[in-house]
């Protein structure tokens, strides 16, 4: 599965503050409709995704109804990413046992 989307960096700030950027209500149903056959526990799916020219792997996280993808000080650095900043988002579903997502 693969989807690109516009959302805010926002920061969560809890006892290990972090940076996030929500999925859109339509591209998360979508991933609720395959989200058992691409978890590997808890909701959190493994994904690849790209914002400008940085690349990497990571996890998307359930909260609140919504998926969260988890932002690295080091791509915010390389992309040059602040707070309240609309980022366009790339994401791939990494498949599970070498079976793609649909």
């Amino acid at each position: 599965m693969h989807s690109s989307w516009t959302g805010e960096l926002f920061e969560w700030r809890g006892p290990s503050p972090f940076h996030f950027i929500a999925m859109t209500d339509d591209d998360g149903a979508d991933l609720r409709e395959i989200a058992n056959e691409v978890t590997y526990g808890w909701g959190v799916i493994p994904v690849r995704v790209r914002i400008g020219r940085t690349e990497w792997t990571t996890s998307l996280f359930p909260r609140q109804g919504q998926y969260l993808v988890p932002v690295k000080d080091k791509v915010r650095r390389a992309e040059s990413l602040a707070i309240g900043d609309q980022v366009k988002v790339r994401l791939w579903i990494e498949p599970r046992n070498g079976r793609p997502a649909r």
